[in-house]
This record gives C-alpha cells, structure tokens and sequence, in this order.
C-alpha cells in the first residue's frame, strides 16, 4: 500500500466503511475492505499520535522558554 496522505487516508477509509455498511460488497471483496481500513486506520492514528507528540514538544519549548525569560 503506498503512502497517503493524512487527509486521503481518512478520504479512503470513509469510502471502505460506507461500502462497508452498504452490504453490497461479496464476502471476499468485505475482508479485503476491512484489512485496508484497518491499515488506514492504524496509519492515521500513527499519524496523529506523531503530531500529538510534536505539539507536546513545541509547547514544552515554548514554556520553557516562558519560564527563562522571567
């Protein structure tokens, strides 16, 4: 699977859940859509926890840099 974007992760995996409770889908065609949503899914909250970790990072740095300047 190649690598998306954040915001074309999220894109593809709400087609796959809306193909998904559609029903329409044979059983075959469903497993191979739930693995891929499951790979997008951990990518994306792989992707956020990343971002979450930076902005910990940058706030840390800048109340730090609060604090040195009192």
């Amino acid at each position: 699977m190649k690598k998306l974007s954040f915001e074309a992760s999220i894109q593809e995996l709400e087609e796959i859940v809306a193909k998904l409770e559609n029903g329409e889908e044979s059983l075959e065609e469903s497993l191979k859509l739930f693995e891929k949503g499951t790979k997008l899914a951990s990518s994306c909250y792989q992707t956020l926890e990343k971002a979450e970790q930076k902005i910990t990072e940058l706030s840390k740095l800048e109340e730090d840099s609060q604090e040195a300047n009192r």
